[in-house]
């Protein structure tokens, strides 16, 4: 099984952005942490600031890995052009939070993207990527 996480803009800053909300690991020292957990399964991780490159990565894997796991950061609430391409992936897309969105500011609960994937998790800090690869992992064995 391959699975690919993408982190979107501002979250290559996580554990020195906004510690209260975001916690104060880095996303680079989470991923070694689920590598390990899931052995059988081939994670691999992009981040970008730009949409364009997210856009990019999402059409390079979204025909051939069995999943992505995707926290498009502020772009969930703006970006139109993720929806498209998320809609014309085969791979099944998970879209993630750290925090929970519908507790924080009106803007963000509202996502641009939900309505495209095949779930949403939300407000279990870094869990929320574990909780997202377990959710593709039962949806492939189905």
């Amino acid at each position: 099984m391959k699975i690919l996480i993408i982190n979107g803009p501002n979250l290559n800053l996580l554990g020195v952005r906004e510690p209260e909300i975001y916690g104060d690991s880095s996303f680079d020292k989470y991923l070694p942490e689920l590598q390990k957990r899931y052995p059988d399964i081939e994670i691999s991780y992009f981040q970008s600031n730009v949409e364009g490159e997210l856009i990019n990565k999402l059409q390079e894997v979204g025909f051939s890995y069995d999943g992505i796991v995707l926290n498009a950061g502020a772009y969930t609430h703006t970006s139109i052009a993720l929806q498209d391409c998320i809609r014309s992936l085969k791979s099944p897309v998970v879209e993630v939070h750290i925090s929970n969105v519908h507790q924080r500011e009106p803007f963000r609960r509202k996502s641009m993207i939900s309505c495209v994937c095949k779930g949403v998790i939300c407000g279990f800090g870094l869990d929320s990527y574990r909780l997202a690869i377990e959710a593709l992992r039962v949806k492939s064995e189905e």
